[in-house]
């Protein structure tokens, strides 16, 4: 895929993936922010084990160094779309249950679901500049529905906080990937390189 690329295009991934490493590292400070608040909030210890949640892939990869760069950007495209979904349902949740109560964690809630929509759209741009090469068509794949809702209270405020957690990891995924994707290639197959390490 990489192997036809022009210098525009290389050029401008490398931009597009500079810009999405600042997107999420913004995104990345203000969900942990918004993670210690919650927590605080909820009555919760941040540090609770909390389950895996359901309909969001795990940051973690194994063999991550031969993805491909399409793989990565579908796969945290995917996340994203997750998360989107995830957040707006702890929005409402949060709305339902104080209302103006607690306004300034509503916008904090609020403002990192704009950052997640951002950041989607975002990757969205960089798979339409990677399936420019050989093929044109983009795996559109939008939510089926809303993800199910946690039975009582505790399990919702347990499951806004692995929601927090993992979006954190996320970010520090996708500031990886992104910086892999950036790099340039010196062949279409080559995947591996000595320093690996983000």
């Amino acid at each position: 895929m990489a192997g036809a690329d022009s210098p525009t295009a290389a050029l401008q991934r490398r931009d597009l993936c500079a810009r999405g490493i600042r997107l999420a590292g913004k995104m990345r400070a203000d969900v942990v922010n918004l993670l210690d608040a919650y927590a605080e909030r909820q009555g919760l210890d941040a540090s609770a084990s909390v389950a895996a949640v359901e309909g969001v892939p795990p940051a973690a990869v194994e063999r991550w160094d031969e993805q491909t760069g399409t793989q990565r950007l579908l796969e945290n495209l995917a996340a994203y779309r997750a998360f989107r979904a995830l957040l707006a349902q702890m929005l409402e949740e949060h709305r339902e249950q104080l209302g103006e109560a607690d306004a300034a964690l509503g916008r904090a809630l609020a403002a990192v679901l704009l950052q997640v929509s951002a950041f989607a759209y975002h990757l969205e741009e960089l798979l339409r500049l990677e399936s420019r090469g050989p093929r044109g068509d983009e795996e559109e794949e939008e939510e089926d529905g809303p993800p199910p809702r946690p039975h009582g209270l505790f399990e919702q405020k347990l499951r806004g906080l692995g929601v927090l957690r993992e979006l954190a990891q996320w970010a520090v995924r996708s500031a990886r990937d992104l910086r892999q994707l950036a790099k340039p290639s010196p062949a279409a197959g080559s995947a591996t390189g000595p320093a690996e390490s983000p």
